[in-house]
């Protein structure tokens, strides 16, 4: 770690984080209180990956069905409308609409063999965003002034790269320059993440073993064609075993950096609350 001792952490003129862990757990929670009290960067990875490197494919994919359309075929044919995504920090649906769900057209499905070809796209836009990193934090501060910078990851971060590769290149070229934080979540958050999520199941990014394993599974389950299969469905069969897929992925990540719990993350109230915990779980590192 860039810092041995908590009291480092603290007194450093120049605070660089990048908070991992999966989607719900307060990552942009903490990422968007620090940047709203002046003095920290907050750089979005799935921005970035929605922006940078898969803007192009989203405003495609919108243009190709609004080709279907003949009035907007004819405004597009001739220049007359620009269409292109809307994606902010906190409104990232047109990067998981593009993802998509494999299964059924008629359900909002697309074919299995295009979903595989978006979900790679995702892995490599994703490693390049990471990549990314520590330039944007330099920066952050040789352009804007600002002193310190969180990375926001994607939920996805741990199927991208090998936490038991010491020189595994993206986890190198961040930790190099800023600490790892995982927000760890509990049982019970486990719990409450899946019944978010079946209420409103949304695209997510597959490591490419696992997404071939779970699909075979979902179709041996359900006895569907990958023709008939329910989209949604699949999401919500995919989702509880994406999360305990993740978890070990993520501790093993951990070992790179510090953990918080999303209980400790829930108290944060400051900028200053957030710099005590990771302080904390810094000297907790170093003692143990």
């Amino acid at each position: 770690m860039i810092w041995s001792t908590g009291r480092d952490f603290r007194e450093a003129g120049e605070k660089r984080v990048l908070l991992f862990g999966m989607s719900g757990l307060g990552k942009t929670h903490i990422s968007n209180l620090l940047r709203d009290r002046g003095e920290w960067f907050h750089y979005s990875i799935d921005y970035r990956i929605g922006t940078r490197y898969m803007g192009e494919f989203i405003a495609d994919n919108f243009k190709r069905e609004a080709m279907k359309v003949p009035l907007l075929r004819e405004l597009l044919l001739t220049d007359s409308v620009y269409i292109a995504s809307n994606i902010t920090f906190d409104n990232l649906a047109p990067l998981s609409t593009y993802l998509g769900k494999p299964g059924d057209p008629a359900r909002g499905g697309i074919p299995f063999d295009e979903y595989r070809r978006r979900q790679d796209q995702h892995r490599e836009a994703e490693i390049h965003a990471l990549l990314d990193t520590p330039r944007f934090a330099t920066r952050a501060r040789e352009l804007y002034g600002y002193p310190h910078f969180v990375c926001d990851s994607g939920g996805s971060i741990c199927e991208v790269v090998d936490p038991s590769d010491p020189a595994d290149p993206v986890l190198s070229a961040l930790s190099s320059g800023m600490l790892l934080v995982w927000i760890k979540g509990s049982e019970a958050h486990r719990a409450e993440l899946v019944r978010r999520f079946d209420r409103a199941p949304k695209p997510m990014y597959y490591q490419p073993e696992f997404l071939l394993r779970v699909w075979g599974e979902f179709l041996d389950r359900t006895g569907a064609t990958p023709e008939t299969a329910d989209p949604d469905a699949f999401l919500r069969f995919g989702y509880a075993r994406l999360l305990d897929h993740r978890q070990p992925r993520y501790a093993a990540m951990a070992e790179w950096g510090v953990t918080l719990t999303a209980e400790e993350v829930a108290t944060v109230r400051s900028p200053a609350d957030f710099e005590a915990l990771v302080a904390g779980a810094i000297d907790r590192k170093s003692a143990g």
